[in-house]
């Protein structure tokens, strides 16, 4: 397993180590014990899948604390560009992003712990979306940052012929300049 550190704390891009023959391949998406020599002794507490036909936008959500969460995600089927927007108010990225290409052909996960706002978007038809948290969702603690806020101004790779499909909930997202963060560089995993 390749472990790549981003240019934000805490962000980390994780190529896992894929044993390919004629008959297809085989690899560890997930592995308590090499997590923990990592560092990473996370606690998932549920999967969740989604299905997502081309060009659709989720995000960029997250759950404020005592109920923040943690998430590995990967594709394990199509393609997306994933989106990472650090809410932690005393870090010295706050408001910035990373952003990673997953698709099924690199296999590569990425670790969005909690104090994140976290979206993708879709490159492929019928995209399978994967991720395990280590928070269960509770409603009343979840937020959404507007995706295309002029103050993030995230890059999505959409092209001028290509307009995102993204849920009313989504589009209702906060603006960043009003949003005040609960999230510090303390929380836990």
């Amino acid at each position: 397993m390749q472990i790549t550190k981003t240019d934000i704390e805490g962000l980390l891009e994780i190529t896992p180590r894929v044993f390919e023959d004629e008959r297809g391949y085989f690899y560890e998406s997930y592995s308590k014990q090499a997590f923990a020599k990592i560092g990473l002794d996370l606690d998932f507490v549920q999967d969740n899948q989604s299905l997502s036909q081309k060009g659709v936008l989720r995000g960029l959500h997250f759950q404020n604390p005592p109920f923040a969460q943690g998430k590995l995600v990967r594709v394990v089927k199509g393609a997306v560009i994933d989106i990472a927007v650090d809410l932690r108010k005393d870090s010295p990225t706050y408001g910035k992003y990373h952003k990673v290409l997953l698709t099924e052909e690199n296999k590569r996960l990425f670790w969005v712990p909690p104090g994140f706002a976290h979206g993708f978007l879709t490159l492929e038809n019928d995209t399978i979306f994967s991720y395990k948290v280590t928070g269960i969702y509770n409603k009343e603690s979840e937020g959404c940052i507007k995706w295309d806020d002029a103050d993030l101004d995230i890059d999505w790779g959409t092209s001028t012929n290509l307009t995102p499909l993204v849920s009313e909930k989504d589009e209702e997202g906060y603006l960043f300049k009003n949003f005040v963060s609960e999230f510090d560089m303390n929380i836990s995993k």
